[in-house]
């Protein structure tokens, strides 16, 4: 499970990255019932997400020519300047940074040799999101990949990530499941998973991560997903063992999941 223990190589922060960050506001008010707090200044117009005032989640405007609307997901380190030498040394690419964030951390934004894009974030003021695993919060990030052994290597020698494979029916291969190094058992925190070239075409064949958000009734939220302007590419379907899961993306193709986690 996610947690707020942000322990080193585990989620911390998510942001969505949107061409219209007042559509999106709408948007993700509809289905997961999130306010929005206001910019603060010199920050480019970036937002946070909350539910009950408390943050979630960032949203910001695209800031490069080209740059295709995605969620991202930042994983805390004790030393972003050192794990970003770290990503380039294992094939990696560093984006942007190492750079401070006023007095809230520091992080650097990259890639694996698949192409996906991820975050490190170091806390200062700003430890991450306050709150996870809870309807309406984030409970799971995946990685889709077109090479699930290259990415395992990578994250194993960058994170220490321990990895369990997962029959999932229809898949091909086996569904890896991800914790953090040295915690004890119920911390994990996300899946990997190799994919296809059709599965990977709105990144144009790159890994991508992606958000799991927890809710209490995977039907109704997925059925507002349309109506807000979205789509449901896959389910809802149940999966045993793991819950009800639906597939969707926002009005700009940003994809995320819908759980509503088994009771077992």
């Amino acid at each position: 499970m996610i947690t707020t223990n942000f322990v080193s190589g585990s989620p911390c922060w998510i942001e969505l990255g949107s061409p219209d960050v007042d559509a999106s506001v709408a948007f993700y008010r509809k289905v997961l019932g999130w306010s929005v707090g206001e910019p603060a200044p010199d920050t480019g117009g970036y937002r946070m997400f909350q539910l009950d005032e408390i943050p979630l989640a960032g949203l910001g405007p695209l800031m490069d020519e080209g740059q295709r609307p995605a969620w991202s997901v930042y994983f805390a380190t004790p030393d972003v300047d050192a794990t970003a030498s770290t990503v380039v040394s294992l094939g990696g690419t560093v984006h942007a940074g190492p750079m401070d964030v006023m007095s809230f951390g520091r992080m650097v934004f990259c890639a694996d040799p698949q192409g996906g894009d991820f975050g490190l974030w170091q806390a200062y003021d700003f430890p991450g999101m306050g709150v996870t695993d809870q309807d309406d919060t984030l409970c799971w990030v995946e990685l889709w990949t077109p090479d699930s052994a290259a990415a395992q290597s990578f994250y194993t020698k960058l994170f220490g990530w321990r990895f369990q494979d997962f029959d999932l029916a229809g898949s091909p291969e086996p569904y890896r499941i991800i914790a953090p190094s040295g915690e004890a058992e119920n911390r994990e925190f996300g899946g990997l998973m190799g994919v296809g070239a059709a599965e990977l075409e709105a990144t144009g064949g790159k890994a991508a991560w992606q958000p799991v958000f927890a809710v209490a009734d995977c039907d109704a939220v997925a059925s507002a997903v349309g109506s807000a302007g979205g789509q449901v590419l896959m389910g809802p379907d149940d999966i045993p063992g793991v819950g009800r899961v639906a597939v969707c993306v926002d009005p700009f193709q940003t994809g995320f999941a819908l759980l509503t986690p088994s009771p077992e």
